[in-house]
């Protein structure tokens, strides 16, 4: 009998795509991404103070826009202090009391100058751009420490998570503020539930175009690939990660509906 390193050298040497096994593909490693790694570039965070139209998600005091993600009918209970939010992992995910459809939103975030983890374990956290329910449930942009921290493309800062790498790396070091701006338009739906329009994004990485008008092949999935179920307007997530990092800061978060 053949052993499996054989018959994939023969698949290779035939031309023949290799499929994974069923049991390849229940494991997270099967959608991860190592390569190309985006190019390093300079890139500057934006503290662009919200427009006169915008929502004000998180204005430096409170936490008045904002529910549990488990449970909506409870409140948001991360930490505010001196203008800064940052992530309790006791309490969980937490999203926008209000729903949208399609915008633009900014956000700038901070990992601790002082993380010390590698990979996914540094300062993971995500900004779910459609929350779909409780958990990690909707469509995921990573935040992580992607300043020369080797991880899977697909998995770092400023790409879509599982789905799309970002275009080049602009990551600043550890303890400085970085800035996400977001232009998302959301998935429409026929009535029998298919996918009449795919959702869209647009990111600026600290000024740096990173997902140019991406399509969105469905909903984030930590095991398998992305799919989609019908939906209407939706929250907007942050989300608590499960690793044993320093937690992360917000601050200066607003949204424009478009």
């Amino acid at each position: 009998m053949l052993t499996r390193c054989v018959v994939l050298s023969l698949l290779v040497a035939s031309s023949i795509p290799y499929m994974a096994t069923a049991q390849e593909s229940d494991k997270p490693e099967a959608t991860e991404v190592w390569e190309p790694v985006p190019r390093e570039v300079m890139g500057t965070a934006l503290t662009t103070p919200p427009p006169s139209d915008a929502i004000v998600l998180f204005n430096g005091k409170d936490l008045a826009q904002w529910v549990s993600a488990d449970d909506r009918t409870a409140p948001a209970k991360w930490k505010v202090a001196s203008g800064v939010l940052t992530v309790d992992k006791t309490s969980g995910n937490i999203e926008t009391k209000r729903s949208f459809t399609n915008y633009q939103l900014h956000l700038e975030w901070r990992v601790p100058a002082t993380i010390a983890e590698t990979g996914q374990a540094r300062g993971n956290s995500g900004i779910f751009l459609a929350s779909l329910g409780k958990g990690d449930a909707g469509y995921e942009l990573q935040i992580l420490d992607a300043y020369r921290n080797k991880t899977y493309v697909n998995g770092m800062a400023g790409s879509i998570y599982k789905q799309t790498a970002p275009l080049v790396n602009p990551a600043r070091k550890p303890g400085e503020w970085q800035s996400y701006d977001v232009l998302w338009t959301a998935p429409t739906f026929q009535a029998d539930g298919t996918v009449r329009t795919p959702a869209r994004v647009t990111v600026m990485f600290n000024g740096v175009v990173v997902q140019d008008n991406t399509v969105l092949t469905g909903a984030t999935r930590y095991i398998g690939k992305p799919t989609y179920q019908k939906h209407g307007p939706a929250p907007i997530k942050l989300q608590a990660h499960g690793d044993k990092s320093e937690p992360l800061s917000f601050r200066n978060i607003w949204v424009r509906e478009l």
